[in-house]
């Protein structure tokens, strides 16, 4: 095993690692990027062929870089993303050794740590004083333990593996979950023409334009991406929270699953067993599409409130109407009788750190950290969602959260997210004035 020494070890090479590097490089201190695959690799690998982001163009900034396009309102299409974020690398040479693998971290007796890592010339080690985890949330697909029990005919994939309508079995295909990924393949598929069912849980809707303006940019200048987590009613429980569905398929535009039902997707309530082809779904349909509605408004108000406070001369507010209603909540689904032959788990995933010897997990093997500082002196964390606020784990909040980690490693006074946003080239948020935080 070939054994190397430098300062700083970043595990991952994807937006969040990069931003950590770049923060690195400026104040001198000698560091490597450890990346499994090629930096930025999951964008390209877990998004499906007609994917968009959901945040605006804007939103793509980390230090030193930003999306510098003609369409900052716009939604960059997944190829789009990836090219964008290929092009920040060269931008400063940040240290990075791709296709290198890391299987494990552990403390050192004598001080620091050891990184053990699979490179393209075979084993090797890194002896570092410090460490930064930037492997981002999402590592293991979650699917229902009972899955296995459903008839072997019907094709099981997750979110991420799913690509485009035309790479499935003829067919009907049920999605499960009503997340962002789960909306939007659900209306991926809507758009081909495919018979969908949806089962929705508890995710929350949010308008895509209101008053004229992108909501996203509204709550940008509300503040509410840099509320820190603690700020919010409830606390860290904020980190539970599902994400918002919205699109920016087209140019942008609500999901408003009552639309999609009118033109023939068939809806159900959260999932809860199933056994060949027989699935059993709680009658919570709709409650479900009230609450979603509720958040989408509540979210409106927020905004119509700063409005009216900044005293804004803009497009006058456009009420929501329901334009369809259950008129049951089923509680079953036979997939042979309504000819589904695929199955679409989009309900999450879960963390995995067994690599990283270190007590610094909570029962649920999420890592416990204060704005990515563990207890363990020298063990980091960064690009983790909520990891300080809403806008963590997002292109908007990255620099921020990467200043204050790397200023934490360097020892020197933290500049503050204002600091970190004037880097990264963002507008300056308003002061909050919003109760979205609870949606």
């Amino acid at each position: 095993m070939t054994t190397h020494r430098t300062t700083v070890a970043i595990v991952g090479g994807g937006q969040a690692g990069l931003a950590a590097s770049w923060f690195l490089g400026r104040d001198g201190v000698d560091h490597v990027v450890l990346e499994a695959g090629t930096a930025g690799h999951e964008w390209a690998d877990t998004r499906w062929d007609n994917f968009t982001l959901v945040t605006p163009n804007w939103h793509c900034r980390l230090p030193g870089y930003e999306y510098a396009g003609p369409d900052p309102d716009g939604f960059m299409t997944r190829d789009e993303v990836v090219r964008w974020l290929a092009g920040y690398a060269p931008t400063f040479g940040p240290p990075l050794r791709e296709h290198t693998r890391v299987t494990s971290l552990t403390q050192r007796a004598e001080g620091g740590f050891l990184v053990e890592a699979e490179g393209p010339e075979g084993a090797e080690a890194w002896e570092v004083e410090q460490v930064v985890v930037a492997t981002g949330g999402y590592h293991v697909p979650v699917v229902p333990a009972w899955a296995p029990a459903l008839d072997p005919t019907v094709d099981q994939l997750h979110s991420a593996d799913y690509k485009s309508a035309s790479r499935l079995r003829p067919g009907g295909v049920l999605v499960v979950g009503s997340g962002q990924s789960g909306a939007q393949i659900a209306e991926d598929l809507h758009l081909e023409g495919r018979q969908v069912h949806l089962a929705i849980g508890d995710a929350p809707r949010v308008a895509r334009f209101h008053r004229g303006r992108d909501c996203m940019t509204w709550l940008a200048e509300m503040g509410l991406y840099d509320t820190p987590v603690a700020s919010y009613p409830g606390g860290l429980a904020a980190r539970e929270k599902t994400n918002h569905y919205v699109t920016g398929r087209d140019g942008g535009r609500d999901i408003d699953l009552r639309q999609f039902a009118a033109e023939g997707m068939r809806l159900y309530g959260r999932l809860e067993a199933g056994a060949g082809t027989e699935l059993t779904i709680a009658p919570t349909l709709r409650d479900a599409l009230d609450s979603a509605d509720d958040v989408y408004r509540s979210i409106c108000r927020d905004i119509d409130a700063h409005i009216e406070a900044q005293g804004l001369d803009v497009a006058p507010a456009e009420a929501y109407r329901p334009v369809w209603e259950p008129e049951t909540d089923p509680t079953g689904l036979d997939l042979d009788a309504e000819g589904i032959t695929t199955i679409i788990w989009a309900i999450g995933y879960r963390p995995d750190y067994r690599w990283v010897r270190a007590g610094v997990f909570d029962g649920t093997g999420r890592p416990t950290h204060t704005r990515g500082v563990s207890a363990v002196a020298g063990l980091h964390f960064l690009g983790l969602p909520w990891m300080h606020t809403w806008g963590s784990g997002r292109f908007l909040g990255i620099a921020a959260d990467a200043e204050h980690v790397t200023g934490v490693i360097t020892g020197r006074d933290d500049r503050s997210i204002e600091r970190a946003a004037d880097l990264a080239g963002r507008r300056s948020p308003g002061p909050l004035n919003t109760s979205a935080a609870v949606a």
